[in-house]
């Protein structure tokens, strides 16, 4: 992740009820820390189409994270959300991982209402191992995982 794709990322709208996941531009240096491990994906033609993020920023505060898991964060750019290739994201992004950090077991943390990203991570093989609210607005979220 640099700087320019970075603030790329925080122009991106989504409608709702997916504008929970805009971003505002005190997250920059969370992006950029490499301590979150945030990596984007590009297209052919180099353009940005998604990001993701691997280890505790991608965890939300109220959920149980004791069990030894490689959590992943996704996000898909607004206007290729509802198309149909959520599970090309899925699959790069996991096979990422397992090059860059051979996890055994990966985890991802998705808002209830979000029944897209639910789907796709479903039919990637993930199961519902928890569901629990977010400290401190109560919106609900569930935790699925999966072997590796």
């Amino acid at each position: 992740m640099d700087e320019s794709r970075a603030r790329a990322i925080l122009t991106w709208r989504y409608e709702p009820p997916y504008d929970a996941y805009n971003e505002i531009e005190e997250a920059l240096h969370l992006l950029l820390d490499p301590q979150n491990a945030y990596y984007v994906l590009v297209d052919r033609q180099e353009e940005l189409v998604a990001y993701c993020c691997f280890g505790p920023d991608a965890q939300v505060l109220g959920g149980s994270y004791s069990y030894p898991a490689l959590d992943i964060g996704l996000g898909v750019r607004p206007d290729l959300t509802g198309q149909g290739r959520g599970h090309l994201f899925v699959e790069a992004v996991l096979g990422f991982a397992r090059q860059l950090l051979a996890p055994t077991l990966v985890r991802v943390t998705v808002a209830e209402f979000n029944r897209r990203a639910l789907r796709v991570w479903t039919k990637a093989g993930f199961q519902q191992a928890q569901q629990f609210q977010r400290i401190p607005d109560g919106m609900p979220f569930v935790i699925l995982m999966r072997q590796a």
